[in-house]
């Protein structure tokens, strides 16, 4: 009996640890994640705002370019393999500015036509 359940212990274990081990995230790689994560979000914002014509061509058009704006910052961040504080930071306070206007153009009184 203490066999069984000391095996069946094991097994348990392995079940659980094992998957972590096979791509343990590095901090920078959930960063990284969380990143993508969020533009993805806010370019459906803009997709929706343009689909319900909260925001017109030249709002939407202008809402892309800071998207635009903010992957080519984290390419850069991650040329070297890693993002560090510093630049994680810095990419979370340009996607808060970006989410700032995309917020502000969708509630303007401006409708596209």
């Amino acid at each position: 009996m203490y066999a069984f359940r000391s095996s069946l212990f094991a097994l348990i274990a392995a079940l659980v640890v094992a998957p972590s081990l096979v791509h343990a995230e590095t901090p920078a790689e959930r960063m990284a994640q969380r990143i993508d994560n969020r533009q993805a979000r806010q370019e459906q914002r803009i997709d929706k705002g343009v689909a319900s014509g909260a925001l017109t061509a030249r709002e939407a058009a202008r809402m892309e370019r800071q998207q635009g704006h903010v992957d080519r910052v984290e390419d850069r961040a991650l040329a070297d393999g890693t993002l560090s504080r510093r630049e994680a930071v810095h990419m979370e306070r340009l996607q808060d500015r970006t989410s700032r206007h995309i917020a502000v153009q969708k509630h303007d009184r401006q409708v596209s036509r």
